[in-house]
This record gives C-alpha cells, structure tokens and sequence, in this order.
C-alpha cells in the first residue's frame, strides 16, 4: 500500500511539473528570470533567454508578443513605452494586413 501511495505521489508531482512547463514562459534577462503566463498551453518558447537579440526580434515571435512579452521588457528596462507602442503598432499592422 505504502508503495503505491509513493506512485500516486511521485506521478503527481510529475504531472505539476509538466503543467507549470506547459502554461508558462521562462524568460532569461542574463541571470534574472522571469516568468510570463502562456495564453495557451504549449512547450513552444517555454524557455526563452533576451540575449544577444534585439527587441524587434524578441517581438517577431508572436506567441510571446501576444503572450505580453513587451510589457516585461518595459519592466526590464529594455525598451521605453514609446518603443513598445512603436513595435507593437508595427505588428498590429503587419497581422491586419496578412488577413
């Protein structure tokens, strides 16, 4: 019995694991991380590190773009607000006009 309980307890914790890794993004600002809520649950981009790349970049990538990435580089010190509007209004045009 005790040994079945340990089963129940150590897939359940595996399965807690596996949704936090599916509803979450792991964002890397060199050591910091940060953690941003997927809109939908995915492994796409789970962990995700800023290095080395350009906000224009980090923003071309749509889930994390529509999953608030901007907001946190604002947070970070990234990018002012104004840059975010300026990016965000770029994106916001270039997806009306692909419909």
């Amino acid at each position: 019995m005790k040994r079945r309980i340990k089963k129940i307890i150590f897939w359940g914790c595996l399965g807690a694991i596996f949704y936090v890794l599916l509803s979450n993004h792991f964002i890397f600002f060199g050591r910091t991380v940060k953690v941003l809520k997927k809109s939908r649950l995915s492994l796409n981009y789970t962990f995700f590190s800023t290095q080395g790349r350009t906000n224009q970049s980090i923003l071309s990538i749509d889930d994390l773009r529509e999953d608030g990435i901007a907001d946190l580089l604002v947070d970070m010190g990234r990018m002012t607000e104004t840059q975010r509007a300026t990016l965000m209004e770029r994106y916001k045009e270039e997806s009306e006009e692909s419909y």
